[in-house]
């Protein structure tokens, strides 16, 4: 078995959406061993499992007007916003491969994001009880996945571009009242996100 890396650059949520689910079939029937899906998205609100609308904090006129698509998906977690500024990883993963654990995933990718940060400068970390990677009482990393077959699917946005993080407004990120960073507002320069894409390639590995 391989695995596969995708870079897609900058598309549309259902887009990417679809090439998950055609590339999930390939991993979980044993095709590939996994697949990693590296992308940004069209400014987009998704929805996971166990969300509420009300957690949307505008009316769907402004969301309209702003061309800012909404999606109920099946992942964890609650309300997230996507946008251009984030690096979204899909990690489509065969666990039963590796280990029948989904807590452990959960946590190797946060790890996986905390070492990333690490690189670039930027002391990110865990925050108890809660999913994904803060800096201070920030959050800089929001974790929503869905394991199905003991194949994972959905992923991670890491906020890097520091002008995204306007549309987080919108929404009460998470279902909580949290203000979200980024790696730009951090260390105040100008972030390549192939540079960070990289590193994340490099320090990913979950077995």
């Amino acid at each position: 078995m391989e695995d596969r890396i995708l870079d897609l650059g900058l598309v549309d949520y259902s887009q990417a959406l679809q090439l998950q689910k055609d590339n999930f079939e390939l991993v979980r029937s044993g095709s590939l061993k996994s697949v990693l899906i590296f992308c940004r998205h069209y400014p987009v609100i998704t929805l996971g499992r166990r969300a509420s609308r009300d957690n949307i904090t505008t009316d769907p006129l402004s969301l309209a007007e702003k061309k800012i698509a909404v999606y109920p998906v099946d992942r964890g977690g609650d309300v997230t916003y996507h946008g251009p500024g984030q690096l979204v990883v899909y990690p489509l993963v065969r666990l039963e491969v590796y280990k029948k654990d989904i807590h452990f995933f959960l946590r190797r990718l946060e790890q996986t994001v905390i070492m990333v940060l690490s690189e670039f400068g930027i002391n990110g970390c865990l925050k108890p009880g809660f999913t994904g990677v803060w800096f201070g009482k920030q959050k800089i990393c929001s974790i929503g996945i869905t394991v199905r077959n003991w194949v994972s699917y959905h992923g991670l946005a890491l906020n890097v571009a520091k002008a995204d993080l306007t549309n987080f407004s919108l929404i009460k990120p998470c279902g909580m009242d949290i203000e979200m960073t980024s790696m730009e507002t951090i260390l105040n320069r100008e972030i390549n996100f192939i540079d960070v894409q990289k590193t994340f390639i490099r320090r990913f590995e979950y077995a």
